[in-house]
């Protein structure tokens, strides 16, 4: 894993989104890079999180396991929603006539959730502070500067593709978050209760 590339790329789609996705576009790296190096460890980093937050503060009452599913929760949900998403955005693109690249598609998606990760990693941790997680609206802004760089859609594409992504990403992060609290419910009270 190349920490110095996850620091560096995190710090610029947070505070340079247009110079972030010319060194995207320009170093071309391989899908593994943008998955080991970027996804997972932020992944791992709310999961967590969201584990230490559910031990400490949310749930004391009921045991470690909870907290240990909790974290696994997460971790799943930001993989599953970052590869349906990515796998939804290569279709999507193709019927707009920009493409067909599943590399594209999912460093669009894993690099415009880049707000997503910070906000839940506080919101996770404090869960009182759930509030934090509307500034992951800044991925949309993230979203279209990348778009522009790596798909360049014509300008009356531009907004059917933002307004598609924000509804299937929003739709499937909350799909898969109800479907995995009901399996992690099940699987802790059927198990470990």
């Amino acid at each position: 894993m190349d920490y110095k590339f996850l620091f560096q790329k995190f710090i610029q789609f947070l505070f340079n989104p247009a110079k972030a996705w010319d060194s995207i576009s320009s170093e071309n790296r391989p899908l593994k890079d943008t998955r080991n190096s970027f996804l997972l460890p932020l992944a791992a980093l709310v999961a967590v999180s969201a584990m230490a937050g559910s031990y400490f503060l949310a749930n004391k009452q009921l045991s470690f396991i909870y907290s240990l599913l909790e974290g696994l929760k997460y971790f799943i949900l930001l993989l599953a929603v970052a590869y349906s998403s990515a796998v939804v955005l290569k279709e999507m693109t193709y019927a707009l006539d920009l493409g067909r690249d599943f590399s594209v598609a999912f460093k669009l998606i894993v690099y415009s959730l880049t707000p997503l990760y910070v906000c839940l990693v506080v919101s996770c941790l404090f869960e009182s502070m759930v509030f934090v997680d509307i500034l992951a609206l800044y991925g949309l802004f993230i979203f279209w500067e990348g778009a522009i760089k790596m798909l360049n859609p014509p300008e009356y594409k531009k907004m059917p593709l933002l307004i598609a992504t924000t509804i299937t990403i929003t739709g499937l992060y909350i799909a898969f978050s109800v479907v995995l609290n009901l399996v992690i419910d099940r699987v802790y009270y059927a198990f470990f209760a």
